[in-house]
């Protein structure tokens, strides 16, 4: 099997480090694999197929022979780097939003839309882990019965705001069984002036706030959903909300399909069969998907599947999925291997 040069920008953060694991559990084919990050981390040692890798300081000139770049460390580090990497020859997979909405960039799910991965131009984006996991379920039923319209209510995990939110909810949880004042820094944005306690608490804001008044996060899942399911009529709204659980995110999702006469039963044989896509939906023994059940598994659990009581047309799903996995790193590995089986990554 031929082998390429891989590197993994952020690698020591959240998502950084899942992707090696999946390099490494997955047996991708690697010729060199090549770590950086910020100086900061640079010169930390990563254990990967029983060698000892030393991570390295992202610069311009740490892509020379590499075949592809897999980023994950922020949007202005992607900027930066990542047009850099692809004039070095590197194909780029960008798990941030920095070209998520570029025209000239397709944005992959590749259970819904590996085919736009032929259009690359050396830039490939992962959409937003929020978007992900709820087109993984809705693309099967859009393709069986037509869809029209969606309404989703996002239940996000902390680790959705990085390592730091992960250690800010758990001190919360201390001072507040302690009966400790509850110090508050991160979150619902990390720099912002005002900010409010996430342990025992709900927060309806995921990144800032626009114009509109709809936050950029329910941004993010409007447009992303439109331009992955090539869907641009498609009536999308969102409300984004952070809850106290460290992984997996649960959205909420009402649809409307176009056929008339849609029963439960249609949509859970269409989601049966469906790839990515394990149902859980039996609610008389309590089977339904939870954040914890889903924690550290590839799939997107889909389950509390319901007509909708007063609109002939109205779904009612219940969607949950690892974030940090098929939101996040699990689909950055996954476009890469569809580059490979498609003969679109050359060394």
């Amino acid at each position: 099997m031929e082998k390429y040069n891989v590197a993994v920008v952020g690698a020591t953060g959240a998502v950084g480090e899942k992707i090696v694991k999946l390099l490494e559990e997955r047996d991708f084919p690697i010729k060199q694999l090549k770590l950086l990050s910020s100086k900061r981390s640079a010169g930390t040692k990563v254990k990967f197929n029983g060698e000892m890798i030393t991570i390295e300081e992202a610069t311009d000139d740490s892509f020379q022979d590499i075949d592809l770049a897999l980023f994950s460390a922020g949007g202005t580090v992607s900027k930066r780097f990542a047009p850099e990497a692809v004039r070095c020859g590197a194909v780029v997979v960008d798990n941030t939003s920095a070209f998520r909405m570029d025209e000239k960039v397709p944005l992959v799910v590749p259970e819904v839309n590996e085919d736009d991965l032929q259009l690359h131009q050396g830039i490939i984006a992962n959409p937003n882990c929020s978007t992900i996991q709820m087109v993984t379920a809705l693309k099967p039923i859009k393709d069986a019965f037509g869809l029209k319209r969606v309404i989703v209510s996002t239940y996000q995990a902390v680790s959705g705001a990085g390592n730091q939110a992960v250690e800010e909810l758990r001190k919360q949880a201390k001072q507040f069984i302690n009966n400790e004042e509850i110090t508050a820094e991160i979150l619902p944005v990390k720099g912002d002036k005002h900010h409010y306690p996430i342990a025992f608490n709900a927060l309806p804001q995921i990144d800032l706030f626009q114009d509109n008044g709809y936050t950029l996060e329910e941004m993010k899942m409007i447009n992303e959903t439109k331009k992955i399911m090539h869907a641009e009529e498609l009536s999308v709204a969102a409300t984004c909300v952070r809850l106290p659980f460290f992984t997996s995110h649960a959205e909420s999702v009402y649809i409307e399909v176009e056929q008339d006469g849609i029963t439960t039963v249609d949509i859970w044989k269409v989601l049966e069969n469906a790839e990515g896509i394990i149902l859980q939906d039996n609610p008389s023994i309590q089977n339904y998907p939870t954040p914890i059940a889903a924690s550290g598994k590839k799939e997107v659990f889909v389950g509390r599947v319901r007509k909708d009581l007063d609109q002939q047309n109205g779904i009612h799903l219940w969607i949950v999925s690892d974030n940090l996995l098929k939101g996040a790193a699990w689909n950055t590995v996954q476009i890469a291997e569809k580059l490979i089986e498609k003969g679109l990554l050359s060394n």
